[in-house]
């Protein structure tokens, strides 16, 4: 069979040497399923196995193609359903417990942001028809929203069900991978940082093939990549009994809540187009606290385990892609605020292609592939 690809990227059809850099989400999902695989792969990482620094490290994880369809294409919605199905399979395989609930999302809003709510609602609506095989969203009234989550009951009087969506811990399932690497006997370089101009992939002594997974750390190779700053603060309110990612219209701070093991809750808001790194300010960090107090009033008692910030890798479009910039390297890159609930798509499509030379579930997608300019 032909196979599209074969001059540029070596096809893993023999066990093959693979290095990674990047030890993240992709770049330790990667490693985990090549590993599995029987190549010898061998990652290299900024950070070490907390995953400090990645954009993964600080995250909320949740699994919501419906509810991030707002802001983003049917490719990426698609994909998002691909990854629902395909995390529980995934988990499954690794070392240790990963945190994974499918109780769909809840979104709500308060009496005066009614106009804001009937719009995404509309826009959600406009993606059930074009998507296919979405569950049906469901409108709530008060008695509705008093039975889903009756820990809301009498404060919103409104509200829309989005069954099916997910969410899982994103730090359980790093540290998961990571000592899932080890188990499959992964070398993992921690705290070494290297560049593509540091390898010859096929040159002797070096890898076959070279896989860039490091987010903005390949800003040096991919020049159109921006962060985007997002802020989180993950709460420990062990008296507030939300059973699902809740979400709240609002028009200056939309903001989402997930509940985790334990008593905790990621609380996070909409990106800010900038990438500060630095602490969050005084100023979003009430508005974030006090809609979350909106919300649930028991979150005045909750403790503040942390509030941190991350750039996440964008693209100018705001989707994913994956490019081949020179022979034997393959690029992966531009999540943006979508990490987890792409990333199984996104690792499926690089193995189809990897292992064939083509990705019938790129053009499903719609998951660019870019190939080098030809003179």
């Amino acid at each position: 069979m032909h196979h599209p690809l074969s001059h540029l990227l070596p096809l893993l059809d023999a066990p093959r040497s693979i290095a990674i850099l990047g030890a993240g989400l992709m770049g330790r999902l990667l490693a985990v399923q090549l590993a599995r695989l029987g190549h010898r792969v061998e990652v290299h990482g900024i950070g070490g196995p907390d995953a400090e620094g990645s954009a993964a490290r600080v995250a909320a994880a949740m699994l919501a193609p419906l509810a991030e369809s707002a802001i983003t294409e049917p490719g990426v919605v698609r994909m998002g359903q691909h990854g629902l199905a395909r995390w529980p399979e995934l988990l499954a395989q690794l070392a240790e417990p990963v945190f994974f609930q499918q109780n769909g999302t809840l979104i709500l809003w308060h009496r005066q942001d009614a106009s804001d709510a009937a719009r995404l609602q509309q826009t959600l609506e406009r993606t059930q028809r074009t998507v296919g095989g979405l569950p049906a969203m469901q409108a709530l009234d008060g008695d509705g929203v008093a039975t889903l989550e009756p820990a809301v009951a009498g404060r919103f009087h409104q509200g829309l069900y989005l069954p099916g969506e997910g969410q899982l811990d994103n730090r359980q399932l790093l540290t998961s991978l990571a000592a899932t690497m080890q188990q499959l006997h992964v070398t993992v370089h921690w705290h070494r940082a290297r560049n593509v101009q540091d390898f010859a992939p096929g040159e002797p002594s070096q890898p076959d093939l070279l896989l860039d997974c490091r987010g903005l750390g390949a800003r040096a190779q991919w020049r159109e990549l921006r962060g985007v700053r997002g802020e989180v603060v993950r709460l420990h309110a062990p008296e507030v009994q939300l059973q699902r990612p809740t979400r709240l219209v609002h028009p200056r701070y939309p903001i989402y809540i997930a509940p985790k093991e334990s008593g905790v809750f990621v609380i996070g808001a909409t990106e800010i187009e900038s990438d500060d790194p630095s602490p969050a300010s005084v100023r979003s960090t009430l508005e974030l606290l006090s809609a979350a107090y909106a919300v649930h009033p028991g979150f005045a008692e909750a403790r503040i385990l942390e509030l941190a910030t991350q750039c996440r890798p964008t693209l100018p479009d705001n989707l994913p892609a994956l490019r081949v910039r020179e022979p034997r390297v393959l690029e992966v890159n531009g999540l943006y605020r979508h990490g987890f609930m792409i990333a199984p798509a996104m690792l499926d499509a690089v193995l189809e292609l990897l292992q064939t030379g083509q990705s019938p579930l790129a053009q499903r997608f719609d998951l660019r592939v870019q190939l080098p300019e030809t003179p």
